[in-house]
Protein backbone atom coordinates (compact mmCIF):
# COMPACT_ATOMS: atom_id res chain seq x y z
CA UNK A 1 0.00 0.00 0.00
CA UNK A 2 0.97 3.28 -0.70
CA UNK A 3 -0.03 6.44 1.28
CA UNK A 4 0.54 9.99 0.55
CA UNK A 5 -0.35 13.26 2.25
CA UNK A 6 -0.97 15.94 -0.29
CA UNK A 7 -3.44 18.67 -1.29
CA UNK A 8 -5.33 17.17 -4.28
CA UNK A 9 -3.85 14.31 -6.34
CA UNK A 10 -4.50 12.58 -9.08
CA UNK A 11 -2.41 9.03 -9.47
CA UNK A 12 -2.68 7.19 -13.29
CA UNK A 13 -2.78 4.01 -11.96
CA UNK A 14 -5.63 1.81 -11.31
CA UNK A 15 -6.40 2.23 -7.79
CA UNK A 16 -9.07 -1.05 -7.81
CA UNK A 17 -10.99 -1.05 -5.27
CA UNK A 18 -10.41 2.03 -3.91
CA UNK A 19 -11.91 4.89 -6.74
CA UNK A 20 -12.24 7.47 -4.01
CA UNK A 21 -8.25 7.54 -4.21
CA UNK A 22 -8.43 9.26 -7.94
CA UNK A 23 -8.00 12.17 -6.33
CA UNK A 24 -10.33 13.80 -9.09
CA UNK A 25 -12.76 16.70 -7.90
CA UNK A 26 -16.15 16.82 -8.90
CA UNK A 27 -15.75 13.51 -10.20
CA UNK A 28 -14.22 10.85 -7.06
CA UNK A 29 -14.82 13.15 -4.12
CA UNK A 30 -15.04 16.75 -2.74
CA UNK A 31 -12.12 19.17 -2.84
CA UNK A 32 -9.60 19.23 -0.20
CA UNK A 33 -9.71 22.60 1.43
CA UNK A 34 -7.28 24.54 2.65
CA UNK A 35 -5.81 23.49 6.00
CA UNK A 36 -7.33 20.23 5.51
CA UNK A 37 -4.96 16.54 4.74
CA UNK A 38 -6.35 14.45 2.37
CA UNK A 39 -4.20 10.45 2.49
CA UNK A 40 -4.73 8.58 -0.88
CA UNK A 41 -4.48 4.66 -0.70
CA UNK A 42 -4.33 2.41 -3.07
CA UNK A 43 -2.71 -0.61 -4.08
CA UNK A 44 0.27 -0.39 -6.75
CA UNK A 45 -0.41 -3.09 -9.12
CA UNK A 46 1.77 -2.30 -12.29
CA UNK A 47 5.49 -1.43 -12.37
CA UNK A 48 6.48 1.55 -14.61
CA UNK A 49 6.67 5.18 -14.70
CA UNK A 50 3.86 7.49 -13.61
CA UNK A 51 2.70 10.94 -12.32
CA UNK A 52 0.94 12.49 -10.04
CA UNK A 53 -0.79 15.92 -10.35
CA UNK A 54 -3.12 18.14 -8.98
CA UNK A 55 -6.61 18.15 -10.30
CA UNK A 56 -8.50 21.11 -9.21
CA UNK A 57 -9.05 23.87 -11.59
CA UNK A 58 -5.62 25.84 -12.58
CA UNK A 59 -3.37 24.11 -10.18
CA UNK A 60 -1.21 21.81 -12.36
CA UNK A 61 0.05 25.19 -13.94
CA UNK A 62 1.10 25.78 -10.24
CA UNK A 63 3.67 23.40 -10.36
CA UNK A 64 1.82 20.93 -7.92
CA UNK A 65 3.08 17.74 -9.17
CA UNK A 66 5.82 14.86 -9.83
CA UNK A 67 6.94 11.41 -11.01
CA UNK A 68 6.48 8.30 -9.38
CA UNK A 69 8.77 5.01 -10.15
CA UNK A 70 7.06 1.44 -10.05
CA UNK A 71 9.96 -0.98 -9.37
CA UNK A 72 9.56 -4.54 -11.11
CA UNK A 73 9.68 -7.00 -7.86
CA UNK A 74 12.58 -8.28 -7.08
CA UNK A 75 14.22 -11.22 -9.01
CA UNK A 76 12.10 -9.98 -12.49
CA UNK A 77 13.90 -9.10 -15.20
CA UNK A 78 12.74 -6.64 -17.55
CA UNK A 79 13.38 -6.88 -21.42
CA UNK A 80 16.22 -4.33 -21.41
CA UNK A 81 19.12 -3.65 -19.40
CA UNK A 82 20.89 -0.40 -17.99
CA UNK A 83 23.61 0.34 -15.54
CA UNK A 84 22.03 3.71 -13.56
CA UNK A 85 18.56 5.32 -14.06
CA UNK A 86 17.43 9.21 -13.75
CA UNK A 87 13.92 10.60 -13.76
CA UNK A 88 13.24 13.42 -15.68
CA UNK A 89 10.10 16.17 -15.54
CA UNK A 90 9.29 18.14 -18.16
CA UNK A 91 6.79 20.85 -18.13
CA UNK A 92 5.85 24.46 -19.20
CA UNK A 93 6.06 27.15 -16.76
CA UNK A 94 3.81 30.78 -16.92
CA UNK A 95 4.48 34.07 -15.20
CA UNK A 96 0.83 34.86 -14.58
CA UNK A 97 -0.45 32.88 -11.65
CA UNK A 98 -3.06 29.79 -12.16
CA UNK A 99 -5.68 32.35 -10.22
CA UNK A 100 -5.36 34.84 -13.13
CA UNK A 101 -5.15 32.05 -15.80
CA UNK A 102 -8.40 30.59 -14.69
CA UNK A 103 -10.20 34.01 -14.26
CA UNK A 104 -9.41 35.10 -18.09
CA UNK A 105 -10.40 31.51 -19.51
CA UNK A 106 -14.39 32.01 -17.37
CA UNK A 107 -14.33 35.50 -18.37
CA UNK A 108 -16.96 37.12 -21.19
CA UNK A 109 -13.89 39.07 -22.30
CA UNK A 110 -12.04 36.02 -22.97
CA UNK A 111 -8.52 35.86 -21.94
CA UNK A 112 -6.25 33.16 -23.11
CA UNK A 113 -2.93 31.51 -21.17
CA UNK A 114 -0.79 32.38 -23.71
CA UNK A 115 2.46 30.69 -24.74
CA UNK A 116 4.69 29.65 -21.22
CA UNK A 117 7.36 32.02 -20.61
CA UNK A 118 9.38 29.22 -20.10
CA UNK A 119 10.01 25.54 -20.35
CA UNK A 120 11.44 23.38 -17.26
CA UNK A 121 13.54 20.16 -17.22
CA UNK A 122 13.27 19.31 -13.14
CA UNK A 123 12.40 22.09 -12.37
CA UNK A 124 15.68 24.14 -14.03
CA UNK A 125 14.55 26.78 -16.80
CA UNK A 126 15.57 30.55 -17.52
CA UNK A 127 14.28 33.64 -18.66
CA UNK A 128 15.42 36.62 -20.31
CA UNK A 129 15.53 39.38 -17.59
CA UNK A 130 15.75 42.11 -20.38
CA UNK A 131 12.16 41.23 -21.10
CA UNK A 132 10.54 41.59 -17.67
CA UNK A 133 8.41 44.29 -15.98
CA UNK A 134 10.07 47.36 -14.28
CA UNK A 135 8.45 46.18 -11.25
CA UNK A 136 9.17 42.43 -11.88
CA UNK A 137 11.97 40.33 -9.92
CA UNK A 138 14.45 39.12 -12.42
CA UNK A 139 18.05 37.38 -11.20
CA UNK A 140 19.77 35.71 -14.15
CA UNK A 141 22.52 35.33 -11.68
CA UNK A 142 20.40 33.37 -9.33
CA UNK A 143 22.10 29.91 -8.68
CA UNK A 144 18.70 28.31 -9.08
CA UNK A 145 18.44 29.25 -12.62
CA UNK A 146 21.82 26.97 -13.39
CA UNK A 147 20.06 24.82 -15.48
CA UNK A 148 19.51 21.15 -14.33
CA UNK A 149 22.84 18.85 -15.21
CA UNK A 150 22.38 15.05 -16.05
CA UNK A 151 25.84 13.61 -15.35
CA UNK A 152 26.76 10.29 -17.39
CA UNK A 153 30.03 8.41 -16.74
CA UNK A 154 31.18 7.14 -19.85
CA UNK A 155 30.64 3.66 -21.82
CA UNK A 156 27.78 3.35 -19.19
CA UNK A 157 23.81 3.00 -19.96
CA UNK A 158 21.52 4.75 -18.87
CA UNK A 159 17.34 4.72 -18.24
CA UNK A 160 15.57 7.85 -18.45
CA UNK A 161 12.16 8.16 -16.59
CA UNK A 162 10.23 10.88 -18.55
CA UNK A 163 6.78 12.43 -17.80
CA UNK A 164 5.60 14.90 -19.44
CA UNK A 165 3.44 17.30 -16.38
CA UNK A 166 2.81 20.05 -19.16
CA UNK A 167 -0.08 22.13 -19.26
CA UNK A 168 -0.50 23.24 -22.49
CA UNK A 169 2.54 22.47 -24.26
CA UNK A 170 3.46 19.27 -26.76
CA UNK A 171 6.85 18.70 -26.49
CA UNK A 172 9.92 17.53 -28.15
CA UNK A 173 13.49 15.94 -26.17
CA UNK A 174 16.01 15.35 -27.72
CA UNK A 175 19.93 15.03 -26.34
CA UNK A 176 22.31 16.65 -28.92
CA UNK A 177 24.54 13.84 -30.43
CA UNK A 178 22.72 11.03 -28.82
CA UNK A 179 20.45 8.62 -30.11
CA UNK A 180 17.34 7.31 -27.42
CA UNK A 181 15.63 4.08 -27.62
CA UNK A 182 12.17 4.30 -26.41
CA UNK A 183 11.77 0.77 -24.05
CA UNK A 184 8.76 1.83 -21.75
CA UNK A 185 5.53 3.76 -22.22
CA UNK A 186 2.77 4.86 -19.71
CA UNK A 187 3.84 1.59 -17.67
CA UNK A 188 3.72 -1.14 -20.54
CA UNK A 189 7.13 -2.40 -22.57
CA UNK A 190 7.62 -1.17 -26.25
CA UNK A 191 9.00 -2.77 -29.15
CA UNK A 192 12.21 -0.95 -29.03
CA UNK A 193 12.19 2.24 -31.44
CA UNK A 194 15.35 4.35 -32.06
CA UNK A 195 14.44 7.91 -31.99
CA UNK A 196 16.39 11.21 -32.76
CA UNK A 197 14.50 13.05 -30.34
CA UNK A 198 11.44 12.65 -28.53
CA UNK A 199 7.72 13.65 -28.67
CA UNK A 200 5.99 13.19 -25.55
CA UNK A 201 2.37 14.86 -24.54
CA UNK A 202 1.29 16.07 -21.78
CA UNK A 203 0.07 13.17 -19.02
CA UNK A 204 2.35 10.77 -20.90
CA UNK A 205 5.34 8.69 -19.65
CA UNK A 206 8.07 7.44 -21.10
CA UNK A 207 11.61 5.49 -20.18
CA UNK A 208 14.24 5.85 -23.07
CA UNK A 209 17.56 3.88 -22.92
CA UNK A 210 20.50 6.54 -23.62
CA UNK A 211 24.49 5.32 -24.32
CA UNK A 212 26.90 7.52 -22.78
CA UNK A 213 29.07 6.46 -26.19
CA UNK A 214 29.95 10.47 -27.67
CA UNK A 215 33.22 12.37 -27.16
CA UNK A 216 34.03 12.14 -23.36
CA UNK A 217 35.54 15.35 -23.34
CA UNK A 218 32.92 18.10 -24.28
CA UNK A 219 29.54 18.25 -22.75
CA UNK A 220 26.23 18.04 -24.54
CA UNK A 221 22.82 19.95 -24.68
CA UNK A 222 19.46 18.56 -23.96
CA UNK A 223 16.90 20.76 -25.72
CA UNK A 224 13.26 21.01 -25.10
CA UNK A 225 11.07 22.49 -27.81
CA UNK A 226 7.64 23.34 -28.20
CA UNK A 227 5.75 21.23 -31.30
CA UNK A 228 2.19 21.57 -32.87
CA UNK A 229 1.81 25.66 -31.36
CA UNK A 230 3.82 28.42 -33.05
CA UNK A 231 6.50 28.58 -30.56
CA UNK A 232 6.68 31.41 -28.56
CA UNK A 233 8.91 30.10 -25.64
CA UNK A 234 12.66 29.77 -26.15
CA UNK A 235 13.96 26.18 -26.05
CA UNK A 236 14.81 24.90 -22.60
CA UNK A 237 17.63 23.46 -21.71
CA UNK A 238 19.87 20.98 -19.27
CA UNK A 239 23.37 20.06 -19.57
CA UNK A 240 24.34 16.40 -20.58
CA UNK A 241 27.81 16.11 -18.53
CA UNK A 242 30.20 13.26 -18.77
CA UNK A 243 32.20 12.86 -15.68
CA UNK A 244 34.59 14.00 -14.91
CA UNK A 245 34.09 16.97 -17.12
CA UNK A 246 32.70 19.50 -15.06
CA UNK A 247 28.92 20.10 -14.99
CA UNK A 248 29.11 23.93 -15.56
CA UNK A 249 31.35 23.84 -18.82
CA UNK A 250 28.72 24.99 -21.18
CA UNK A 251 28.90 22.71 -24.46
CA UNK A 252 30.61 24.22 -27.39
CA UNK A 253 27.44 24.00 -30.01
CA UNK A 254 24.15 25.64 -30.16
CA UNK A 255 21.51 24.00 -28.50
CA UNK A 256 18.97 21.39 -30.14
CA UNK A 257 15.76 23.58 -31.73
CA UNK A 258 14.21 20.43 -32.39
CA UNK A 259 11.85 19.02 -35.56
CA UNK A 260 9.10 21.85 -37.32
CA UNK A 261 6.71 22.26 -34.74
CA UNK A 262 3.91 22.01 -37.40
CA UNK A 263 5.09 18.83 -39.32
CA UNK A 264 1.99 16.73 -37.88
CA UNK A 265 3.22 13.88 -40.12
CA UNK A 266 6.09 13.48 -38.28
CA UNK A 267 4.67 13.54 -35.12
CA UNK A 268 2.00 10.79 -36.59
CA UNK A 269 4.75 8.83 -37.67
CA UNK A 270 6.31 8.13 -34.52
CA UNK A 271 2.89 7.37 -32.56
CA UNK A 272 3.00 4.70 -34.97
CA UNK A 273 5.83 3.42 -34.14
CA UNK A 274 5.22 2.85 -30.16
CA UNK A 275 3.90 -0.87 -30.24
CA UNK A 276 3.89 -3.67 -27.28
CA UNK A 277 7.16 -5.60 -26.66
CA UNK A 278 6.73 -9.05 -28.42
CA UNK A 279 7.72 -10.60 -24.91
CA UNK A 280 4.84 -8.56 -23.27
CA UNK A 281 2.17 -8.37 -25.76
CA UNK A 282 -1.69 -8.12 -24.22
CA UNK A 283 -3.95 -8.65 -26.78
CA UNK A 284 -7.32 -6.69 -26.65
CA UNK A 285 -10.36 -8.59 -27.24
CA UNK A 286 -11.37 -8.95 -31.33
CA UNK A 287 -14.63 -6.74 -30.81
CA UNK A 288 -15.99 -4.26 -28.79
CA UNK A 289 -19.78 -4.00 -27.36
CA UNK A 290 -20.28 -0.48 -27.87
CA UNK A 291 -18.56 2.09 -29.55
CA UNK A 292 -18.97 5.52 -28.78
CA UNK A 293 -17.28 8.57 -30.61
CA UNK A 294 -16.23 12.04 -29.08
CA UNK A 295 -15.99 15.05 -31.33
CA UNK A 296 -13.40 16.81 -30.35
CA UNK A 297 -14.43 21.17 -31.32
CA UNK A 298 -13.83 24.48 -29.90
CA UNK A 299 -17.41 26.33 -29.19
CA UNK A 300 -19.71 29.00 -27.71
CA UNK A 301 -21.75 28.72 -24.86
CA UNK A 302 -24.29 31.47 -24.27
CA UNK A 303 -21.51 34.21 -25.48
CA UNK A 304 -18.36 32.24 -23.65
CA UNK A 305 -16.02 30.58 -25.14
CA UNK A 306 -15.65 26.41 -24.44
CA UNK A 307 -14.22 23.11 -24.99
CA UNK A 308 -16.60 20.68 -26.27
CA UNK A 309 -17.12 16.68 -27.12
CA UNK A 310 -19.58 16.18 -29.26
CA UNK A 311 -21.34 19.74 -29.08
CA UNK A 312 -21.35 19.48 -24.99
CA UNK A 313 -18.78 20.76 -22.86
CA UNK A 314 -18.56 19.14 -19.63
CA UNK A 315 -19.83 20.98 -16.29
CA UNK A 316 -19.13 19.23 -13.16
CA UNK A 317 -22.00 18.88 -10.01
CA UNK A 318 -20.95 20.39 -6.96
CA UNK A 319 -21.63 16.94 -5.21
CA UNK A 320 -19.16 14.40 -6.94
CA UNK A 321 -20.97 11.60 -9.17
CA UNK A 322 -18.94 9.00 -7.11
CA UNK A 323 -20.88 9.60 -4.44
CA UNK A 324 -23.94 10.70 -6.31
CA UNK A 325 -24.42 7.25 -7.89
CA UNK A 326 -23.44 5.22 -4.69
CA UNK A 327 -25.61 7.29 -2.37
CA UNK A 328 -28.65 7.37 -5.45
CA UNK A 329 -28.84 10.84 -5.51
CA UNK A 330 -30.35 11.31 -8.75
CA UNK A 331 -31.07 14.94 -8.82
CA UNK A 332 -27.51 16.15 -8.20
CA UNK A 333 -26.75 15.24 -12.55
CA UNK A 334 -28.56 15.00 -15.16
CA UNK A 335 -29.57 11.28 -15.97
CA UNK A 336 -29.90 11.62 -19.61
CA UNK A 337 -27.49 9.77 -21.31
CA UNK A 338 -24.26 11.35 -22.86
CA UNK A 339 -23.91 11.72 -26.45
CA UNK A 340 -22.33 8.84 -28.15
CA UNK A 341 -21.75 9.96 -31.15
CA UNK A 342 -22.24 13.17 -33.50
CA UNK A 343 -23.32 13.71 -37.28
CA UNK A 344 -20.24 12.43 -38.94
CA UNK A 345 -21.49 11.65 -42.52
CA UNK A 346 -21.83 15.34 -43.22
CA UNK A 347 -19.75 17.02 -40.94
CA UNK A 348 -16.63 19.25 -42.19
CA UNK A 349 -13.87 18.79 -39.96
CA UNK A 350 -11.76 21.19 -41.46
CA UNK A 351 -14.11 24.23 -41.25
CA UNK A 352 -14.98 26.93 -39.00
CA UNK A 353 -18.13 25.88 -37.83
CA UNK A 354 -20.88 28.19 -39.45
CA UNK A 355 -23.43 27.84 -35.86
CA UNK A 356 -20.46 27.66 -32.70
CA UNK A 357 -23.44 27.37 -30.28
CA UNK A 358 -23.12 24.74 -27.68
CA UNK A 359 -24.58 23.80 -24.21
CA UNK A 360 -22.94 22.94 -20.89
CA UNK A 361 -23.54 19.48 -19.66
CA UNK A 362 -22.95 16.92 -17.00
CA UNK A 363 -24.94 13.55 -18.78
CA UNK A 364 -22.32 10.67 -18.24
CA UNK A 365 -22.07 7.46 -20.35
CA UNK A 366 -23.25 4.30 -17.94
CA UNK A 367 -21.28 1.37 -19.34
CA UNK A 368 -22.10 -2.55 -18.41
CA UNK A 369 -19.47 -3.81 -15.89
CA UNK A 370 -16.93 -6.39 -17.73
CA UNK A 371 -18.17 -4.95 -21.26
CA UNK A 372 -15.63 -4.02 -24.08
CA UNK A 373 -15.55 -0.33 -24.85
CA UNK A 374 -14.35 1.37 -28.17
CA UNK A 375 -13.74 4.93 -27.84
CA UNK A 376 -13.39 7.33 -31.12
CA UNK A 377 -11.42 10.63 -30.74
CA UNK A 378 -12.01 13.21 -33.60
CA UNK A 379 -10.49 16.14 -34.03
CA UNK A 380 -11.77 19.14 -35.96
CA UNK A 381 -11.12 22.79 -36.93
CA UNK A 382 -11.15 25.02 -33.87
CA UNK A 383 -12.95 28.64 -33.71
CA UNK A 384 -10.16 30.09 -35.94
CA UNK A 385 -9.86 29.11 -39.48
CA UNK A 386 -6.97 26.44 -40.45
CA UNK A 387 -6.30 25.62 -36.57
CA UNK A 388 -6.49 22.47 -34.87
CA UNK A 389 -5.24 21.62 -31.97
CA UNK A 390 -3.37 18.44 -30.49
CA UNK A 391 -5.25 17.20 -27.95
CA UNK A 392 -3.56 14.71 -25.48
CA UNK A 393 -6.71 12.14 -23.96
CA UNK A 394 -6.32 10.77 -21.05
CA UNK A 395 -8.03 7.60 -19.24
CA UNK A 396 -8.62 7.34 -15.18
CA UNK A 397 -9.20 4.09 -13.71
CA UNK A 398 -8.10 1.95 -16.84
CA UNK A 399 -5.29 1.79 -19.75
CA UNK A 400 -6.49 0.96 -22.91
CA UNK A 401 -5.25 -0.56 -26.18
CA UNK A 402 -4.42 2.02 -28.77
CA UNK A 403 -6.00 0.71 -32.12
CA UNK A 404 -5.16 2.85 -34.79
CA UNK A 405 -4.49 6.73 -35.38
CA UNK A 406 -6.11 8.04 -39.03
CA UNK A 407 -5.40 12.13 -40.20
CA UNK A 408 -9.15 13.07 -42.20
CA UNK A 409 -12.64 11.93 -40.94
CA UNK A 410 -12.98 8.21 -38.93
CA UNK A 411 -15.14 6.45 -40.73
CA UNK A 412 -16.90 3.51 -39.17
CA UNK A 413 -17.39 1.07 -42.11
CA UNK A 414 -13.77 1.21 -43.41
CA UNK A 415 -11.05 2.19 -40.59
CA UNK A 416 -11.99 -0.76 -38.18
CA UNK A 417 -11.30 -3.15 -40.60
CA UNK A 418 -7.79 -1.68 -40.07
CA UNK A 419 -7.12 -1.67 -36.54
CA UNK A 420 -4.24 -3.30 -34.82
CA UNK A 421 -5.82 -6.20 -32.96
CA UNK A 422 -1.71 -7.85 -33.02
CA UNK A 423 0.17 -5.63 -31.05
CA UNK A 424 -1.19 -2.48 -29.97
CA UNK A 425 0.91 -0.64 -27.08
CA UNK A 426 -1.57 -0.19 -23.77
CA UNK A 427 -1.46 2.96 -22.28
CA UNK A 428 -3.30 5.95 -20.36
CA UNK A 429 -2.81 8.94 -22.01
CA UNK A 430 -2.58 9.41 -25.88
CA UNK A 431 -2.38 12.06 -28.59
CA UNK A 432 -5.64 13.38 -30.97
CA UNK A 433 -3.29 14.74 -33.68
CA UNK A 434 -4.15 18.13 -36.11
CA UNK A 435 -7.28 17.36 -38.28
CA UNK A 436 -7.49 13.42 -37.15
CA UNK A 437 -8.48 10.47 -35.43
CA UNK A 438 -7.32 7.84 -32.23
CA UNK A 439 -9.50 4.78 -31.50
CA UNK A 440 -8.59 2.79 -28.12
CA UNK A 441 -10.66 -0.28 -26.63
CA UNK A 442 -10.32 -1.13 -23.25
CA UNK A 443 -12.31 -3.19 -20.49
CA UNK A 444 -15.58 -1.41 -18.46
CA UNK A 445 -13.81 -3.94 -15.40
CA UNK A 446 -12.52 -1.32 -12.79
CA UNK A 447 -15.93 -0.29 -10.45
CA UNK A 448 -16.39 3.49 -10.32
CA UNK A 449 -17.02 6.54 -11.75
CA UNK A 450 -13.90 7.95 -14.25
CA UNK A 451 -12.99 10.60 -15.93
CA UNK A 452 -11.44 11.20 -19.56
CA UNK A 453 -10.45 14.19 -20.63
CA UNK A 454 -8.03 16.76 -22.68
CA UNK A 455 -4.57 16.54 -20.49
CA UNK A 456 -4.37 20.07 -21.66
CA UNK A 457 -5.14 21.91 -18.45
CA UNK A 458 -6.92 25.09 -19.93
CA UNK A 459 -9.14 22.72 -22.16
CA UNK A 460 -10.17 19.95 -19.53
CA UNK A 461 -10.90 23.63 -17.26
CA UNK A 462 -13.38 24.91 -19.57
CA UNK A 463 -15.37 21.68 -20.53
CA UNK A 464 -13.27 19.15 -22.45
CA UNK A 465 -14.06 15.57 -21.24
CA UNK A 466 -16.47 12.67 -20.77
CA UNK A 467 -17.82 11.18 -17.68
CA UNK A 468 -17.66 7.25 -17.66
CA UNK A 469 -19.56 4.50 -15.26
CA UNK A 470 -19.02 1.34 -14.49
CA UNK A 471 -20.01 -1.11 -11.61
CA UNK A 472 -20.65 1.26 -8.89
CA UNK A 473 -22.84 -1.19 -7.31
CA UNK A 474 -20.23 -3.48 -6.62
CA UNK A 475 -18.26 -0.86 -4.44
CA UNK A 476 -18.72 -0.87 -0.32
CA UNK A 477 -19.72 1.86 2.31
CA UNK A 478 -17.67 4.89 0.67
CA UNK A 479 -15.54 6.90 3.70
CA UNK A 480 -16.43 9.86 4.30
CA UNK A 481 -13.76 11.60 3.99
CA UNK A 482 -14.38 12.22 0.26
CA UNK A 483 -17.63 13.64 1.32
CA UNK A 484 -18.82 17.33 2.52
CA UNK A 485 -19.61 19.19 -0.38
CA UNK A 486 -23.01 19.86 -2.16
CA UNK A 487 -25.51 17.39 -1.10
CA UNK A 488 -23.12 15.01 0.02
CA UNK A 489 -22.73 17.22 3.10
CA UNK A 490 -25.60 15.61 4.96
CA UNK A 491 -23.78 12.39 4.52
CA UNK A 492 -20.89 13.09 6.56
CA UNK A 493 -23.04 14.04 9.38
CA UNK A 494 -24.82 10.43 9.08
Amino acid sequence: MICINNLFSLWPLMKRGTPWSDGTQGITQCPILPGETFTYQFVVDRAGTYMYHAHYEMQRSAGLHGLIRVLVPEGTVEPFSYDEERSIVVNDWWHKSAIEQSTGLLSLNFSWVGEPQSLLINGRGRYNCSLAGTTDVCDMTNTECLPFVLTMVPGKTYRLRIASLASLSALNLEIEGHDMIIVEADGHYVDPVIVKNLNIYSGETYSIIVKADQDPSRNYWIGLNVISRKPGTPTGTSILNYYPISPFKVPPTLPPTGPLWNDTLYRFNQTKLIKSHPDHIEPPPPTSNRVIILLNTQNKVNGYIRWCVNNVSLNLPTTPYLIAIKEKLRHVFSQKPALETYKYKNYDIHSVLKNPNATLGNSIHRLEFNSTVDLILQNANALSSNISETHPWHLHGHDFWVLGYGLGKFDPQIDPKNYNLVDPIQKNTVPLHPYGWTALRFQADNPGVWSFHCHLEAHFFIGMGVVLEEGVERLGKLPKSIMGCGQSKSLVRT
